[in-house]
């Protein structure tokens, strides 16, 4: 018996970043667009080969991208909103991608519950041609090193649908985009293609039930083209949309047994004779090692309902790093038991082999030996084990309600501005960093070179006229990974790069025993800041969900309790920072929504924890201190009671790329909270004009009471540059008067 591997897309940003920087580079005009593209389809090239020496016989391709894969969708088949349809190739591209002068960029949320952020289609009645001309062109290239083994990746129609902004009903939709969709399995079967993969995601969120009939039209139609449809879901199992997605005319159905209840809806309907079953067992978005005898009995229990299987990971690898073997400075017990990309290729392979019949024992048992050592090492925390066996209800609340206590806080204008945090991260400030871990300054050099960027940074707040200022953050690589780094429990990689969007990557942190703080994290460069200023300075600390939901956890501890031990560190921060003078603590919690179950009936159990983490952290701030929290990317409507529960003082939101429907959504739930509705997109690299948030502004004044709302752009700065954050500051604060004279004029 042979049992097939298959991938279902790759990292797609280079061993070594090449492509963010090779991105960058054309941003900055130090190189062209044809550099660009060549080092695109080099890195693309590596991972087809890697795959291929790998062993895995359908290896999925066409995935990389310049930006996002859902912004080459949207262009592809020709989705163009009409305030880009002046613009050509990659001018318009980037443009949709990151806005330029005058023309805001798509909006940008999250890819389901990742931490991937993709471009939000918009879709109009009047569609541009559709051009797949650079995708066929990449499978071309692939079938040449792969033969048949080179499986397109096309993004589901539906699943496209599901996440788009439509100025049509979705029955117009459907027959606007069947037809090129149509026309694309044609040129692929053209091409000689022996499949398509088919992502449909959007088939495991909790009100799949009522797009079934249009399931059913757009597949049937697709199923006339002759080629072969493989339909791949993952991230959750299939729900009550199972049996009638069983019935699909399709070659292949791969499902999510790393997620959810598929295999309990496997043994409950079986699966057709017809059909093979994408088995995703290895996971995609975690990076330790399968446990192979849980696996393997797992593996056997679906062979046994059917035995005609496909092997692969549980979604594309795009969410973990290329190498755990790359990261020598991990302690070795850490280390063996971690799976990467690579990683995860060879298990896919093993494991096939094993349930195909062959003999790979050395490899599994020396696998188990590997996790006992791990065991070994990462001991129980009897500290915080007690800590947390004596958590009360009344650690999660404030001394006094909202109300009593807003009295208390500082006395700040109408309108008050702030940032949200971090300023930019310029080569200077990663320099240092550098220069410190080679040894090349002393530990006191490098505070005192962040010390004159913290000084610079409180000079250019007061010249902009900011109300309430920050310190900048220059000493933090990244909002979780600082944090990690002084906590125990938390490991980090050198090479474990994964990207965010475009060309932002991120080293998520891994969890792999108990949390502690051992001292205080933020003081020093707190304390520095407010020094220089009469102003109030915030206090900045990420949030315990954020660090949660941004890192790879244990599999084997919940999450909630995870949680909750990062929530009493910063509980002692947020202590410290009050008695080092902090008037204002910023608890940012950015992810807080993207950890949503995409079922909705297992949101209230998330919640539940969630908020109940954050309320631990803030709640032992004295009343008159005032806590803000910041998040993004977030439709609040259908959870606004929980982000009422937070009790926050301040609640600042990324709302400029979403056309107020944040604000809206807020304003209709009846939010009583001060909120920060973000008044500029700091994504773009465009400078907005002073008219622009005026107009921003008056939207949030025409929904919210004057007294509730604050000014900020709507998320940090840190990838912005010097000459495009003072303008746009002294903006947003010019804009924030004239709306201060026209309320006082009004009123006299």
């Amino acid at each position: 018996m042979i049992i097939q591997t298959a991938t279902l897309g790759y990292p797609r940003i280079g061993k070594n970043r090449e492509v963010k920087k090779a991105l960058e580079a054309f941003w900055s005009s130090k190189s062209d667009a044809e550099t660009l593209l060549q080092t695109v389809r080099e890195v693309e090239f590596a991972h087809w080969q890697t795959q291929l020496q790998a062993g895995i016989d359908r290896i999925g391709i066409g995935d990389t991208t310049l930006y996002d894969h859902v912004l080459d969708w949207s262009v592809r088949l020709g989705l163009i909103p009409d305030r880009f349809r002046h613009l050509t190739g990659l001018d318009q591209y980037f443009a949709m991608a990151r806005g330029r002068d005058g023309i805001p960029a798509l909006e940008m949320t999250k890819w389901f519950d990742t931490n991937y952020h993709y471009l939000v289609p918009e879709i109009d009645p009047v569609l541009q041609p559709a051009d797949f001309s650079d995708f066929l062109e990449t499978v071309h290239r692939a079938q040449t090193l792969l033969g048949q083994r080179a499986i397109p990746i096309v993004l589901g129609p539906l699943t496209l649908l599901r996440l788009s902004r439509l100025e049509l009903n979705v029955e117009q939709a459907v027959s606007y985009l069947l037809d090129r969709y149509l026309v694309l399995l044609g040129e692929l079967k053209n091409l000689g293609v022996v499949e398509v993969q088919i992502h449909e995601p959007a088939l495991v969120l909790g009100d799949a039930d009522n797009f079934k009939g249009a399931y059913q039209l757009i597949y049937d139609s697709l199923g006339r083209v002759g080629l072969p449809i493989h339909l791949v879901t993952y991230f959750d199992d299939l729900g009550s949309a199972y049996p009638w997605v069983m019935e699909l005319p399709v070659a292949g159905i791969s499902l999510d047994f790393t997620r959810g209840r598929n295999l309990d809806l496997l043994q409950q309907h079986g699966f057709p004779a017809d059909k093979q079953l994408g088995v995703g067992i290895v996971d995609a978005r975690n990076v330790w090692r399968v446990r192979p005898e849980s696996v393997l009995s797992t593996l056997e229990t679906i062979q046994s309902i059917t035995p005609n299987i496909r092997l692969h990971p549980s979604s594309s690898l795009q969410f973990v790093p290329y190498d755990a073997q790359r990261e020598a400075k991990l302690p070795e017990p850490l280390r063996n038991v971690l799976s990467f990309a690579e990683q995860k290729l060879e298990e896919v392979v093993i494991l096939a082999q094993t349930l195909a019949g062959g003999d790979p024992s050395d490899k599994l048992a020396m696998v188990q030996t590997q996790w006992k050592a791990f065991e070994q090492f990462s001991p129980v925390n009897p500290a915080v084990q007690e800590r947390l066996r004596n958590l009360t209800v009344q650690a999660l609340e404030r001394a006094m309600p909202y109300e009593q206590r807003k009295k208390l806080q500082p006395t700040l204008p109408p309108l008050p501005t702030t940032t949200i945090g971090s300023f930019p991260q310029t080569t200077e400030v990663r320099q240092l960093r550098v220069k410190l871990k080679r040894g090349e300054i002393t530990q006191a050099e490098y505070e005192a070179a962040i010390d004159a960027e913290i000084a610079k940074c409180i000079q250019i707040q007061e010249e902009a006229g900011l109300d309430v200022l920050v310190h900048g953050e220059f000493e933090r690589t990244d909002m979780v990974e600082f944090f990690g780094q002084q906590l125990s429990g938390f490991a980090f990689t050198e090479q474990g790069w994964v990207q965010s969007y475009g060309s932002r990557c991120v080293r998520p942190p891994i969890i792999y025993g108990d949390v502690a703080r051992a001292a205080p994290m933020t003081i020093r460069e707190f304390k520095v800041a407010q020094s220089l200023t009469d102003k109030v300075v915030k206090g900045m600390l990420t949030g315990p969900v954020t660090m949660i939901n941004w890192s790879f956890t244990r599999t084997d501890i919940p999450r909630s309790e995870q949680a909750m031990q990062i929530a009493f560190a910063l509980r002692d921060e947020v202590a410290d920072l009050e008695a080092a003078g902090a008037k204002m603590v910023q608890i940012d919690e950015p992810a807080l929504r993207e950890g949503l179950p995409l079922k909705p009936e297992r949101w209230n159990e998330y919640l539940s924890w969630a908020v109940d983490a954050f309320r631990l952290a803030a709640g032992v701030a004295k009343p008159e201190t005032q806590i803000h929290t910041h998040m993004c990317y977030s439709e609040f409507g259908d959870i606004i009671q929980h982000i009422e529960r937070l009790d926050a003082d301040v609640l600042s939101i990324e709302n400029s790329r979403s056309n107020n429907e944040t604000l809206f959504e807020i304003t209709d739930a009846g939010y009583q909270h001060q909120v920060g509705n973000g008044v500029y997109d700091v994504h773009s690299p465009a400078i907005p004009s002073t008219e622009q948030m005026v107009q921003q502004l008056k939207t949030g004044i025409a929904n919210l009471p004057i007294e509730q709302i604050w000014v900020n752009p709507d998320c940090g700065l840190k990838t912005r540059r010097w000459e495009e954050v003072i303008p746009s500051l002294k903006n947003m604060v010019e804009a924030a008067k004239i709306m201060r004279e026209e309320i006082n004029a009004t009123q006299e």
